[in-house]
């Protein structure tokens, strides 16, 4: 059992940085818990409304400068960012796994995706490019520039915290814009460490700033009158109810990617093998504690007898349970733990509360995760093993409800046709899979699920940073998304000039 040394020694005392230096503030504080241990390894301050308006001002006057400086030079300080982050790859890996609590491997494969955010980034010489047209009437030529429109706000998620605020500053810094971000309370600690990062690749003072806080700095950041867009992750009630509606009631450009409920399809010509095992890092990964994880496993029955589905149901939900019980649990920075705690002790009991509202719905309870053996000497306050339902329908709470932790539920379809209606059913429509050999049923799935990420034989279906993070439904609300060239066109304005000379 090999434990990696703790990047974190003591208290870390946290602050805001903001036009290139660390302030202090005058809010409260909030303790930063190891949820493997329960020990505090950081203070993170609750900032005030007036302490982010310092930090849009402070960005606001970098942003002229900024926005002259050649979109090669800008690209330069993402390359040496990128370097940087190379360099540092395995503390910020670790210091991920001590705040949030995830796997060392999946801390690691967190920072290698925020990285290739940092990397596609670099391309904005290119991205960037408008396009013209000659002689659209005689003598009159006509061309599209993207310039871009000043400062962005970022609010990120507990549960990714060193990636996700990457699918957007990168792209909104490349561009030309300023930001100021936002993480998480929970954990905190990966956004400072990027902006030391950043501080250090040359990015100049107000362009990338960090303000830590809660729903007074949301508030202020949604409303206020120099933010031009706000990109949020997060929950879909406050996706929707308090950044959508409140950016558009201000006209600000926005980017809300929420809630999910995901399914994954298993046809009758799946390789039960391959598709479990891909299934065991979607539906548990994270602890299951991620907008892309598998949590209703549909087995279908097209073209098979009554008798016929529930052998292969009864196939796949035994080789399901074998495999899960077989996860090993414990502290995330143990190279043998493939799954952490959950983030803390409230989440750890809203998926306890959940599990026992299964129970109360009648759905059976394959494998019960509610006293899971951890391994270390370690309190057990946030740890839920993998839990696995069988019988269950679609209109139970288990079923319709994200749950945000290692749950699994198992369903059976008679058709195809009858497992996309359940997936159309449910209000979410973040990611969907379907395991199967046959191409005319990858084909038919992917063409009229209305799910913004589709995984064929593939259990995270998971945008690369050249593509566009998508969703459906009530998992997405905006136009553009994240990453990409849908990130680029986000923040940028397309001017068309129209010109003729005499």
């Amino acid at each position: 059992m090999a434990i990696l040394e703790d990047p974190i020694k003591g208290i870390l005392e946290l602050q805001n940085y903001v036009d290139g230096e660390w302030v202090d503030s005058e809010g409260g504080v909030k303790d930063v818990v190891n949820p493997a241990t329960l020990k505090t390894i950081a203070r993170v301050p609750i900032s005030t409304g007036e302490e982010f308006d310092k930090a849009v001002q402070a960005a606001k006057a970098a942003y002229p400068d900024w926005r002259q400086t050649p979109p090669l030079a800008r690209a330069r300080c993402l390359f040496r960012l990128k370097e940087l982050m190379e360099e540092n790859f395995e503390e910020l890996s670790r210091v991920q796994t001590m705040e949030h609590g995830k796997t060392i491997d999946e801390s690691r494969g967190e920072t290698r995706r925020g990285i290739e955010m940092v990397e596609v980034a670099t391309g904005i010489p290119t991205l960037m490019m408008g396009y013209n047209l000659e002689d659209i009437a005689s003598g009159i030529d006509e061309y599209l520039i993207r310039q871009p429109l000043g400062v962005f706000g970022i609010i990120g998620p507990f549960n990714f915290p060193f990636m996700v605020p990457l699918w957007f500053a990168p792209f909104a810094v490349a561009t030309g814009n300023c930001v100021v971000i936002k993480p998480s309370s929970e954990d905190p600690i990966s956004q400072v460490k990027i902006v030391e990062l950043a501080e250090e690749a040359g990015i100049p003072e107000g362009v990338w700033n960090v303000v830590n806080g809660g729903r007074e700095v949301v508030s202020a950041m949604v409303d206020h009158p120099d933010i031009k867009g706000v990109c949020f992750v997060g929950s879909t009630p406050v996706g929707r109810d308090v950044v959508y509606k409140r950016c558009g009631a201000t006209g600000k450009r926005v980017i809300a990617q929420c809630g999910a409920k995901n399914f994954a399809v298993v046809m009758p010509d799946a390789d039960i093998e391959r598709t479990v095992a891909s299934c065991m890092t979607s539906f548990f990964g994270n602890t299951g504690q991620r907008c892309l994880a598998n949590a209703n496993l549909v087995m279908v029955g097209e073209g098979l007898s009554e008798g016929e589905l529930d052998a292969f149901y009864g196939r796949v939900v035994d080789a399901f349970v074998d495999a899960a019980s077989r996860i090993s649990i414990g502290s995330g920075l143990d190279e043998s733990v493939q799954m952490g705690p959950l983030r803390d002790r409230s989440k750890a009991q809203r998926v306890l509360s959940y599990i026992e509202k299964g129970i109360e719905e009648g759905a059976t309870l394959r494998l019960d995760g509610r006293n899971p053996v951890i391994l270390g000497d370690l309190p057990p306050d946030c740890f839920v093993g993998p839990t696995v339902f069988e019988n269950v329908s679609p209109d139970m709470s288990i079923a319709q409800d994200e749950i945000f932790g290692p749950v699994a539920m198992m369903m059976k379809a008679r058709s195809l046709d009858e497992a996309i209606g359940m997936i159309h059913d449910n209000p979410f429509g973040n990611a969907a899979s379907i395991f199967t050999g046959s191409g005319k049923w990858a084909r038919e799935f992917q063409y009229r699920v209305e799910c913004g990420n589709i995984g064929v034989n593939i259990g995270i279906a998971a945008p690369m940073a050249f593509f566009p993070f998508s969703g459906m439904k009530d998992s997405f609300f905006g136009d553009l998304h994240g990453q990409g060239q849908e990130a680029v066109r986000f923040f940028t304005e397309s001017k068309v000039v129209i010109q003729r000379w005499f």
